[in-house]
C-alpha cells in the first residue's frame, strides 16, 4: 500500500478520468485546514475552467466516486469547489501498521539510483575552519546522507584546498620568517633527488618551526601584503609555479602544511558528526593539468589572451557578460578554475558520476558557471550533471557575517566550544542529565550543542541567510535541535518503562484525534524526502522532524499510554515506537543523534 495521499490521488484521478477530465486534476494534498479535513483536492476548479462547467458540480460528481472508497469516511464540498476528505479510521490503522513493520517507516528508495558525488566542506591548508565553513559542511553532509538513504551510490569529498597561489604565499612567508627554512628550501629545490638524510633534516626543521597557529597567523599577513607589494606577489607566484613543477623543498614543506591542517580539520569535522569518504585535494589533479591544457588547446578551446590561456564560455543567449575561464596565468601557473576543471575530469575518470553537487557559498555562482560550461565544452560532463548548491551567510545580530566580539572571524572550534558551554548550562537549568556520570553528561552535552548549531542552520532554506542566536537555538523549547532531541529521549524513556513493566506493543488501532494527526504526519514522510532531494534542501526534512516532534507531544499529552486499557496501551506503545524510528531517521539525515537519556 502506498502512502495515503498517493492512494487518494489515484482514486481522485480515476474519478476525474471517469468524467472525461484530465486525471492529473486528481492530485490530493494535506489539508490547509486540518481542523476541517485531513486531505483536500482542488482539481475541480481547474477542471471547470477547461470544461466550462460549474466547479461545485464537478466537485460533487468526483466526491460521489470517492465516497465509495474504503480510504475515506467523509467527503465534503467547500467554497467554490474544494473537495475535503477525511481518512477512515481503518485506512489510517492499516497504514500505521504498514509503517510500523517497515524499518524505513515508509521512506522509498529511488527506482533508478544514480552515482552521485557531493563536493562540500572545502577546507583550506593553513587555515583553521571558521564559521564561514559551517554551512558548506553541515548542508553538504545532510545532502550526502539524503542521497545515500534514498538509494543513490554516493560519495562525499572534502575537496581539500591544498594547491594554488595560497601555497606559494605561505611558502614565501615561512621562508621570510625563518632564514634556516629559506636556506633548506633553496638547497632542496636545487636538487632533482635530495638524499633521504637531507629530507629528514628538513622535516624535523619544519616541524620545529611551523605549527598550525603559525600558519593561521602567517597566511593572512602574506595575503594582505601581496595585495599592495607587487614584488612580494611575484615571488609568491614564482614559488607557486615551482611547487607545481615539483621542486623538492617546496613539495616537502607543502606536505607539512597539509598534514598539520588535516589533523585539526578532522578533529572539528568529527565534533560535528561530519565524515568524508574522500579527502582528495586540488594537488591530486596536478598531473592531469598539463595534458588537459594541451588537449584544450588542440580542441581550440584554450586560446592565448594577454599572455594567459583562457577558455571562452559566454553564450549568445546570455543576459549578462560571463568572463572566460583562465586556465593558465600569465606567470605560467594553474589557477583555481584550472584545478576545478581538472577535478571534473578526474572524477569522470575515477568515479563516472551521474551527478556532482557542489555545496559552496552562492557568491561563487559565477565561478562554477564558468567551470561547468568549460567542462561541457571539453566533453568532461554533460549539461546538467554538475550542480552548484549555493547558500547564504550565517550572520550576527547586526545582520552581517558572524564575527567575534572583537570583530574578527570566529573559528569553528571556538563556536563548538561556545555551543558546548551553552548546552551544559541548558541541561543544568532544565534539571536534565543529573543522573548521568560526568563522561555521559559531557557526551550528551556535545550532542545537544551539535544539534543546536546544526539544526539552526538546516531549519532554514539553504539559499537564505540567517541570524545565529546561540541562546535561542540551544533552548529545549521551540523549533530547535535540542527540542527534537528531548522529544526523542522522552519516547526512549517511555519505551524503557514499558519494557520494565513487561508491556509489549501490539497492532495499531487509530481512534483519538491526536492519533489520527500523528499517523497522517508519519505517512507524509516521503513528501518531505522528495522535496529535500529535488531541491537539495534539508530544511524540508528539518521541518518534518519538528512537526513530528510537536505532533508526538500533543499525542503524549492527550493519549495516556501506560495507564491506558491493554489494547489501547499496546497500540499507543507501537505508535510511539514508530514515531521514534522515523524521528531518528530524520535526525540522522540532518547529522544529529539523540542520546539515550537526558
Amino acid at each position: 500500500m502506498s502512502d495515503l495521499k498517493s492512494a487518494l490521488s489515484q482514486a481522485a484521478a480515476a474519478a476525474f478520468a471517469a468524467l472525461g477530465l484530465d486525471p492529473a486534476l486528481g492530485r490530493v494534498t494535506l489539508s490547509d485546514r486540518p481542523d476541517l479535513a485531513d486531505f483536500q483536492c482542488n482539481g475541480a476548479l481547474a477542471a471547470a475552467r477547461a470544461a466550462k462547467r460549474n466547479p461545485r458540480e464537478i466537485a460533487a460528481e468526483v466526491a460521489a466516486h470517492l465516497a465509495d472508497s474504503d480510504l475515506v469516511s467523509a467527503v465534503e464540498i467547500a467554497g467554490p469547489g474544494f473537495i475535503n476528505l477525511k481518512a477512515s479510521a481503518s485506512a489510517l490503522s492499516d497504514r500505521a501498521n504498514v509503517l510500523a513493520d517497515d524499518p524505513r517507516t515508509g521512506a522509498p528508495r529511488r527506482a533508478a539510483p544514480r552515482k552521485v558525488m557531493v563536493d562540500y566542506g572545502g577546507p583550506n591548508v593553513a587555515k583553521e575552519m571558521h564559521v564561514g565553513h559551517l554551512r558548506a559542511s553541515i548542508i553538504g553532509e545532510s545532502v550526502k546522507r539524503l542521497h545515500r538513504f534514498l538509494g543513490d551510490e554516493t560519495l562525499g569529498d572534502a575537496h581539500f584546498g591544498d594547491w594554488g597561489f595560497q601555497m606559494g604565499l605561505l611558502i614565501t612567508a615561512c621562508a621570510d620568517a625563518h632564514p634556516d627554512i629559506a636556506a633548506a628550501l633553496e638547497r632542496l629545490n636545487a636538487l632533482a633527488a635530495p638524499p633521504e638524510a637531507d629530507l629528514e633534516a628538513a622535516r624535523a626543521l619544519f616541524a620545529a618551526r611551523v605549527r598550525l597557529e603559525d600558519l593561521d597567523r602567517l597566511y593572512p599577513e602574506a595575503a594582505s601584503r601581496a595585495k599592495t607589494d607587487t614584488d612580494y606577489r611575484d615571488r609568491a607566484r614564482r614559488e607557486t609555479a615551482a611547487l607545481q613543477a615539483g621542486a623538492a623543498g617546496d613539495r616537502l614543506i607543502w606536505r607539512h602544511f597539509a598534514d598539520l591542517t588535516r589533523t585539526a580539520l578532522e578533529r572539528d569535522f568529527s565534533a560535528l558528526g561530519i565524515v568524508f569518504d574522500l579527502w582528495r585535494g586540488e594537488s591530486d589533479v596536478n598531473d592531469l593539468i598539463s595534458p588537459m591544457v594541451e588537449a584544450l588547446k588542440a580542441k581550440g578551446l584554450a586560446v592565448e589572451d594577454q599572455g594567459a590561456l583562457i577558455v571562452r564560455v559566454a553564450r549568445n543567449d546570455d543576459k549578462r557578460d560571463l568572463p572566460p575561464l583562465i586556465v593558465v596565468s600569465s606567470e605560467g601557473s594553474a589557477m583555481y578554475g584550472t584545478t576545478d576543471l581538472a577535478t571534473v575530469l578526474d572524477r569522470r575518470q575515477r568515479f563516472d558520476p551521474d551527478l556532482v553537487i557542489y555545496v559552496v557559498d552562492q557568491r561563487q555562482s559565477d565561478h562554477f558557471e564558468q567551470v561547468f560550461r568549460a567542462a561541457e565544452l571539453a566533453g568532461y560532463a554533460p549539461r546538467g550533471s554538475l550542480v552548484h548548491v549555493g547558500f547564504g551567510t550565517m550572520n550576527g545580530a547586526d545582520g552581517k557575517p558572524f564575527k567575534t566580539r572583537e570583530g574578527g572571524v570566529l573559528k569553528l572550534r571556538d563556536l563548538i566550544d561556545m555551543g558546548l558551554g551553552k548546552a551544559r548550562e541548558r541541561l543544568i537549568e532544565a534539571g536534565l542529565g543529573a543522573e548521568l556520570d560526568p563522561e555521559a553528561f559531557e557526551a550528551t552535552a556535545l550532542k545537544v550543542a551539535t544539534a543546536a548549531i546544526k539544526f539552526a542552520d538546516l531549519a532554514n532554506f539553504r539559499g537564505t541567510s540567517y541570524v545565529f542566536d546561540l541562546d535561542r537555538f540551544s533552548s529545549f523549547e521551540g523549533k530547535t535541535g535540542p527540542y527534537l532531541l528531548y522529544q526523542a529521549v522522552r519516547i526512549k524513556s517511555l519505551l524503557r518503562r514499558a519494557a520494565e513493566e513487561g508491556v509489549s506493543p501490539g497492532p495499531i488501532a487509530v481512534a483519538a484525534p491526536a492519533e489520527r494527526e500523528l499517523v497522517i504526519l508519519l505517512d507524509d514522510f516521503p513528501t518531505a524526502l522528495d522535496e529535500a532531494y529535488a531541491k537539495s534542501a534539508p530544511n524540508a526534512v528539518a521541518d518534518h522532524a519538528y512537526r513530528l516532534a510537536q505532533s508526538f507531544a500533543r499525542f503524549y499529552a492527550a493519549c495516556p499510554v501506560l495507564s491506558a486499557p491493554p489494547q489501547e496501551r499496546a497500540s499507543r506503545l507501537a505508535l510511539a515506537g514508530l514515531t521514534l524510528r522515523q524521528l531518528e531517521i530524520a535526525l540522522d539525515l540532518l547529522g544529529l543523534e539523540a542520546p539515550e537519556r537526558m
